[in-house]
């Protein structure tokens, strides 16, 4: 691959990595610790990631099970699964807190999944947006005469297999997603 490429690769993964990451969060029923990534505790007066204060386990299929390492954090965690966007109410027996998520109604399910695939569209256009760039680019320097018309081609043929290897990307993880929501 053409070195003038490999930019857009970079940033036409972190399109894809940011879909990943934004369907890490999107509860599908079942019980999955990365709901838990981005909350925060606050451990000996600094913040600090759940990850590293506590345990995370996931004993059934829509339990999610916190075992802190000092029972003085369970009132702290407590609060920050409260004040998150998560919509789960912890309970605790002194020890450790459980997270139950509720069964998905059929009709939830579905707004899900309209979401779902609203981020993949929204992470094509932004694949889609990079072509759009590396072409102009390519084009600037076509008539600044730094490349030949058929390095011009080629590196926009190159552009565009590219654009479609990280659609057709968005289009399985997108597939993956949505029947993960779908399967009861």
């Amino acid at each position: 691959m053409d070195s003038r490429m490999q930019q857009y690769e970079v940033k036409m993964q972190k399109s894809l990595d940011s879909l990943n990451s934004e369907y890490s969060n999107i509860r599908a029923g079942r019980a999955n610790p990365h709901l838990l990534d981005k909350l925060t505790v606050e451990y000996y007066g600094a913040p600090s990631p759940l990850q590293s204060v506590a345990n995370i386990s996931v004993p059934e299929a829509r339990v999610i099970m916190i075992q802190p390492w000092e029972a003085s954090l369970i009132k702290e965690i407590e609060k920050a699964i409260i004040c998150s966007d998560l919509g789960l109410t912890p309970s605790n027996d002194g020890k450790v807190i459980r997270l139950v998520f509720p069964e998905l109604t059929e009709e939830r399910r579905k707004d899900l999944v309209k979401d779902v695939k609203k981020k993949a569209e929204n992470a094509k256009v932004a694949v889609r947006n990079i072509r759009r760039d590396a072409n102009d680019g390519f084009k600037k320097l076509n008539k600044a005469n730094e490349l030949t018309d058929d390095e011009l081609k080629s590196l926009e043929d190159q552009v565009q297999k590219l654009t479609d290897r990280f659609v057709n990307e968005i289009e399985k993880t997108m597939e993956a997603k949505s029947k993960e929501i779908l399967t009861i």
